[in-house]
């Protein structure tokens, strides 16, 4: 926006020269991402509510063009992930997604953030700083309280036992998240963590 830089908060996308696997063939997702928001904001007021700027400089925004959210719109085109902590009707949005098999769900796909890591040298300089992905717009100098997790029946990060002996836990909303059987039941990330899950990194 002008001279400014905006990160959409709460989600993420995946990066122009990523591709995803659908059907066997490599498809330009990342392509397709951006010329999705273009054609979103393209000749329309955008209005950006400011969260908090990254590393990287970026405004972490909630953003419209008219009355279309860009995030929401962006997961609900099946084009973009909801990151953990965001509002709870885009995780319902990417979980339904994800049932439909849409978008990037109908393919194979590595998270946005895992294939940054995997190809710094296909991200803009400017967004490479101590080879660190950007902090959470939650993140600032002060303490927070760690989100808690829970639907009607009780705690709901779901703490799983592989065969391969691997312990994991997933987040609502998430990949696998409605298919995985839980052996332990944890309110928070930290209580998952020290029992010895990892978090899954689907």
């Amino acid at each position: 926006m002008g001279d400014l830089r905006v990160r959409l908060a709460d989600i993420d996308a995946p990066e122009t020269a990523q591709t995803c696997n659908r059907d066997g063939e490599d498809w330009a997702c990342g392509a397709e991402a951006g010329e999705v928001l273009a054609e979103l904001v393209a000749d329309r007021t955008v209005i950006c509510r400011t969260r908090a700027i990254d590393v990287y400089g970026r405004y972490v925004a909630v953003c419209h063009a008219g009355s279309t959210n860009l995030g929401m719109t962006m997961v609900q085109a099946g084009l973009a992930i909801a990151l953990e902590g965001s509002p709870q009707e885009l995780a319902d949005a990417q979980a339904r997604l994800r049932a439909l098999r849409y978008g990037i769900w109908a393919s194979e796909f590595q998270v946005p953030a895992d294939w940054r890591a995997a190809h710094p040298r296909a991200r803009p300089q400017s967004e490479i700083a101590n080879n660190r992905e950007p902090r959470s717009e939650r993140d600032t100098n002060q303490p927070t309280q760690e989100r808690e997790y829970r639907n009607e029946f009780g705690c709901a990060i779901k703490g799983n036992r592989s065969r391969r002996g691997e312990w994991i836990y997933h987040l609502p909303g998430r990949p696998y998240y409605e298919e995985t059987r839980p052996e332990e039941l944890f309110c928070t990330e930290s209580e998952a963590q020290r029992a010895g899950y990892r978090r899954s990194r689907a």
